[in-house]
Order: structure tokens, then C-alpha cells, then sequence
């Protein structure tokens, strides 16, 4: 994603439109006003908050970017106009605030004090809500988990509930262009006014992504780019298990702390959708109080990391689209001023079907009477690129006994849309995978001619039986719609590292030639398979530079250059039945 269109996105994450409500207030601006945190670091915000004396409801939002960047001025005026009291604030180590920048360590206990701060200030009535996207909606998640008093409600937009498991790492893979591109290029140290979102520490003849992404070892990557330490990096790097560094920042262990409803509003295709799907299920099933899970809201569309009607290769419509504002206002004016909105009595969950093109509204997620439907994979032994003879049925596999494919890490599949962002400038989204179906590399399985619509929403997940000959590799694999103009629309992904298939820790090496299952989380989504269309799976075992490369030799991760060959194995056979599990669904 360019620089430019990442800096407008990342703050209030839907643009600026005419308010569903009227304005009622003059208001003022107060810069810079001083936030003290427990253990004496001063953090700076920016208030604005309607003229007078008056008390009203907070929202605070809390951002890395800078709070005095441009762009991200609307909301909050709009907001403030409207009758709230709202704080910008930068956090530690960033812009105007003191501290160490160290990337979401510090958020759940700053988040605590500056939400208890500001429901003691005297423009503020003592309810405060948070507010805004990416990382602005992880710290939201954090401080909750803190059960701050004065909070009644938070909205997390395209927000992360497990920095290792929807950010950082996907099935054990690093992600290399987000890592690099945010945590090196962007965001390497604390960083001061003037400035703007397009960093650019480098001139584009020193600095390019598809030569930089290459370098080995990765645990000095930031030295070789930027020539500097980042140690936040090296920490992401090194920390390559879900081991105490990172549990101690996740929410998913602890949304029975969290004692406030929360609206998680995503895209099918954001690199954080586990966070938004997981933090609607963790909120439902375990949040710290009946009204905290009775009022939990999601909303998911066809989109990125932030609305849109267009994303990748596909226009959704003119529906697609949602100004998050308008949601937030409705959202906080129930929480926060005790408005009759309507939000409350509204069905839970509201996701956008793609191939349909419409927005449904379900009771749950995963929807109730889903019918989680096997579909097999098969060949003639030949599956290799499109032009092979792999299928896919939901009839158990019959033919050869298995498909085999070579990695070379020295010449990987390459990234072609899916769920990225904010790294590397690859492309994101929906995107026509035909250039890299074609490649011997990448195995193709697909169904026949549709003849009625199949629907599909919910968690999709893929059984695959392997056999490799190095000691650690990765499988990757893609949902695929194949529209009858030969437009292959990818629309879930997911990766394995073989190393951790058994859960969070290291699972002992592959040994040559054996058998082993391996079920990969393809996160979720929600698609019509229209009449004329078919399913289709892919199978590789790369998809750099949104993910590093398995060396395939199952040294520790980043400790060295070497690369090692893989020959894949991939078995469907009665006794070896690889499927992905598609939630079948009827559609209203």
C-alpha cells in the first residue's frame, strides 16, 4: 500500500460524511495538555470539547501516527460538535509524549490512566468510550482488559485480540512485509513534529522492497535496511512462539476482564481479521458482564485495513462501503449518552456477502445451523498449475494418490493479494490469481460447474495430509471463486509452519517421507458461489514477501542464510482424505 493512502487510513478508518445527527455545539481546542501515568511519564493530548462549562461524555482515542496529523481532524471535530468531550492523544515514546517507544508494550496500563484521568477532568461527565482503528483499536483492547471504571464502551476497528497470532505470525509464518515494512521502515524509532505518514528514511534508489525483503539473516534485517538496531524487531523475530512476551499483551486469554460491550468492525480481507472475528466470539461467549456480552456488535465487509467500495481487482457495489463515523456516533450516543439509537435491538452481527453483494444481519457468529461441508481434494496425479487435473468434490477422493511439488525458498511463489497491509507495497485484497496458478509450484484443485448458489460464512479450515523431505517447511493454501471468465477471485488464505502444528510450542522435526496431518486456519469469510462459478483450492508452500520464507531446514528462526529445497508431497487418498471444511450456510 502506498505511503500516502496507509497515512489515511490508519486513525479514524472510514472517511469523513455527513453526520447522521445535527450539530449542537461551538467548541474549543486544547493542545498539548499533559496526561501523568502512574509511574511518571507524561503523555500529551489534544482535548476538544464544547465551549462552557459544561460536562459531557469522553472519547478518547490513542495513536502512534501523531495527533496532530493531517487528515484525522474531521472526526473529532464532528464528534466534539455533537456534544462529547475528545482526546487525541500520542502515546509513550511517540510525538509530543515522553517515554520509551517500545510497540504496544505500555498500552493496557496507559490506556487505564488516561481513561481515569479524563473522566476526572471538568469538561468531562465521568463516562468515557474509546475509539479508532488498527492500532488505535489494539490499545483499546488492552486498556479494557485494565477494567478502568469510568469506561463504558470501545469500539476496535480492524483491531488485533493476539499480536502473535493476528499480526505478527500466522500459523507459525512471520510476517515479513508488515514487520519490515511497519516496524522498520515506519516506525523505527520515536519520532518527533514535523512529520508526516510517508516515511521515507531512505531515497527509493537505496531503499526497494524487492530487493530488501531478500536479505538473510532476518534477526539483522533492520540493520541491513535502515543501518540501525530496531529492537522491537529483533524482539518479533526472536520471540517466533506464543511464549510470555506475547501472552502477557494478549486479550484472548482475558475477555472475562473486560467489562464493557465492544463494536469490532473488519474486512475479509484485513491482515487483522482474526482479531475482529476473534473479539466478537471472545466477547459473546466470555466477556466480564451480561450487558458487556448481550451488547457486543460486528460488522465485517468486503475490504482491507478500512471501508471501501473497490479493494484488489473488485468493485463491490455501491453498498459496500460504510462510514465508520456514523456507526461510532450511533454506537457511543446509546453507550455514552443514553440515546434510543436502535443499536441495541438490532440482530448482532452484520457481514457483507461477496459474490452476492449484499449485507446480511445474523443472530451469531459462527451463524447458527451452519453445515460445516468437506470438499475433497483429487487428481490424476498431475494437479500442478491450473492447466493440471486437480479437483475438488464433495465426494471422497478417487485416482492417484497423491500430487507432488518442488520449493525452492530461493524462488518462492509470490505475494498476489489476499490479507496484507501496511508493509511492503504488494498487492491486497481480491486479486486474479492466474499469475501464479500457472507456476508448476503451486498445486490447483477445482470443483465443477456450479449449477445453484452456494453460500458459505464462517471459519474455513483445510485438513491437509503431507509428507515433505526437510525437517520444516510451510503449506499454504487459498479459497479460491473461479468466475466463468477465468477470474480467480481468492477469498481466505491461510498458512502452517510445520514446526508448529501441534499448537504454540515447537513440535519435533518432519522426518523424510512420513505422513503428517496438518490442519491450517484459513481465518474465515463469506461468499456466494454463484451458478456458472466454481470452488477452487491452492496449494504452494510460499507467499513472500507477506510472509518469510521456510527455509526448510528447521534452524532456529532467523539464525542464518542457508536454504535448503523441499519436495512436497501431497496425499488424498481413502486412507489420507485432504479437505477444506466450507460453512455452508443458508442465505436469507
Amino acid at each position: 500500500m502506498p505511503f500516502r493512502a496507509f497515512a489515511l487510513i490508519v486513525l479514524a478508518f472510514g472517511l469523513h460524511a455527513e453526520p447522521v445527527r445535527p450539530v449542537t455545539h461551538q467548541i474549543k481546542l486544547d493542545s498539548n495538555v499533559p496526561v501523568p501515568m502512574r509511574d511518571g511519564v507524561t503523555l500529551y493530548a489534544d482535548v476538544y470539547h464544547p465551549v462552557g462549562d459544561g460536562r459531557y461524555p469522553v472519547l478518547i482515542t490513542r495513536t502512534p501516527y501523531g495527533k496532530q496529523r493531517d487528515g484525522i481532524h474531521a472526526n473529532l471535530i464532528d464528534f466534539a460538535r455533537r456534544g462529547y468531550a475528545v482526546v487525541a492523544q500520542d502515546v509513550r515514546g511517540r510525538f509530543e509524549s515522553d517515554g520509551k517507544w517500545d510497540p504496544f508494550r505500555f498500552e493496557a496500563k496507559d490506556g487505564y490512566d488516561t481513561v481515569e484521568w479524563a473522566a476526572k477532568q471538568p469538561w468531562s461527565n465521568g463516562k468515557v468510550g474509546m475509539f479508532g482503528g488498527s492500532y488505535l483499536g489494539n490499545v483499546q483492547w488492552q486498556a479494557a482488559v485494565e477494567a478502568p471504571p469510568s469506561l463504558a464502551a470501545i469500539f476496535p476497528v480492524v483491531a488485533s485480540t493476539s499480536l502473535y497470532h493476528n499480526t505478527w505470525y500466522h500459523g507459525g509464518a512471520f510476517k515479513l512485509g508488515l514487520t519490515v515494512g511497519w516496524g522498520v521502515v515506519r516506525n523505527p524509532r520515536r519520532v518527533m513534529y514535523p512529520m508526516t505518514l510517508q516515511i521515507e528514511p531512505m531515497t527509493p534508489d537505496e531503499w526497494k522492497y524487492e530487493t530488501a525483503l531478500w536479505g538473510l539473516p532476518l534477526r539483522t534485517l533492520d540493520q541491513a535496511i535502515i543501518g540501525q538496531t530496531v529492537p522491537h524487531f529483533r524482539d518479533w523475530v526472536q520471540h517466533n512462539t506464543y511464549d510470555d512476551y506475547w501472552q502477557s499483551i494478549s486479550v484472548e486469554e482475558r475477555f472475562a476482564k473486560i467489562k464493557v460491550p465492544a463494536h469490532v468492525h473488519g474486512g475479509w480481507f484485513d491482515l487483522l481479521l482474526g482479531g475482529t472475528l476473534n473479539g466478537y466470539m471472545g466477547m459473546k461467549k466470555h466477556g466480564g458482564t451480561p450487558e458487556a456480552r448481550k451488547g457486543t456488535r460486528m460488522t465485517v465487509g468486503p475490504w482491507g485495513h478500512g471501508p471501501s467500495r473497490k479493494f484488489g481487482d473488485v468493485d463491490f457495489g455501491p453498498d459496500a462501503n460504510r462510514v465508520v463515523f456514523e456507526r461510532n456516533l450511533q454506537w457511543f450516543d446509546h453507550y455514552l449518552k443514553g440515546m434510543a439509537t436502535g443499536i441495541d435491538a438490532e440482530p448482532p452481527v452484520e457481514i457483507f456477502y461477496m459474490g452476492a453483494n449484499r449485507w446480511v444481519k445474523h443472530e451469531d457468529w459462527p451463524i447458527p445451523g451452519t453445515r460445516y461441508t468437506p470438499f475433497y481434494i483429487g487428481s490424476g496425479g498431475q494437479a500442478n498449475s491450473a492447466r493440471g487435473n486437480g479437483t475438488l468434490a464433495a465426494t471422497k477422493p478417487a485416482g492417484a494418490e497423491a500430487d507432488t511439488f518442488t520449493y525452492d525458498p530461493a524462488t518462492p511463489v509470490p505475494t498476489l493479494g489476499g490479507n496484507d497491509c501496511c508493509g511492503a507495497p504488494i498487492p491486497a485484497g481480491p486479486v486474479d490469481q492466474r499469475g501464479i496458478e500457472a507456476r508448476h509450484d503451486v498445486l490447483v484443485y477445482t470443483s465443477a460447474i456450479l449449477e445453484k448458489p452456494l453460500a458459505i460464512a464462517g471459519p474455513v479450515k483445510m485438513q491437509l495430509y503431507a509428507a515433505t523431505d526437510v525437517p520444516d517447511t510451510d503449506f499454504m493454501v487459498k479459497l479460491v471463486d473461479l468466475h466463468p471468465n477465468g477470474f480467480a477471485m481468492n477469498i481466505a488464505e491461510g498458512i502452517l509452519r510445520a514446526r508448529f502444528r501441534d499448537g504454540i510450542g515447537r513440535a519435533p522435526a518432519l522426518k523424510a517421507g512420513e505422513v503428517t496431518q496438518f490442519e491450517i486456519d484459513m481465518r474465515g469469510t463469506a461468499n456466494v458461489f454463484q451458478p456458472g462459478h466454481r470452488i477452487r483450492i491452492d496449494i504452494t508452500s510460499s507467499n513472500f514477501p507477506q510472509y518469510d520464507r521456510n527455509p526448510n531446514t528447521g534452524d532456529p528462526q532467523g539464525a542464518n542464510a542457508k536454504l535448503r529445497i523441499a519436495h512436497q508431497k501431497i496425499l488424498h487418498t481413502e486412507q489420507y482424505q485432504s479437505h477444506i471444511v466450507l460453512p455452508v450456510v443458508d442465505l436469507p
